[in-house]
C-alpha cells in the first residue's frame, strides 16, 4: 500500500502539498520542474499514479534549486 506523503520509490517523504490537507490548496513543487518521463517509466506498474516521487527520486533537485539541468 501506498502512502500519499511518501515517495512510492524510496519511502521518504515526498514533500507533495496535494497529499498534505494543510497544503492542499497549493502548487505542488513537481509543478515547477519537468521530470524525464524514462524515470516514471522505470518505476514498476504497480507503483506508477499513486503518490509523487520525491525530488531526489524524480532527479529534480538541480531544477528546484534553480541551477539548469543536467
Amino acid at each position: 500500500m501506498t502512502t500519499p506523503t511518501l515517495c512510492p520509490a524510496c519511502g521518504a517523504r515526498n514533500d507533495c502539498t496535494l497529499a498534505d490537507p494543510r497544503t492542499a490548496d497549493r502548487a505542488c513543487w513537481c509543478y515547477s520542474v519537468t521530470i524525464d518521463p524514462k524515470v516514471l517509466e522505470a518505476l514498476p506498474m504497480e507503483l506508477r499514479n499513486k503518490a509523487c516521487l520525491c525530488p531526489r527520486c524524480a532527479q529534480v533537485d538541480a531544477q528546484l534549486r534553480g541551477a539548469e539541468p543536467q
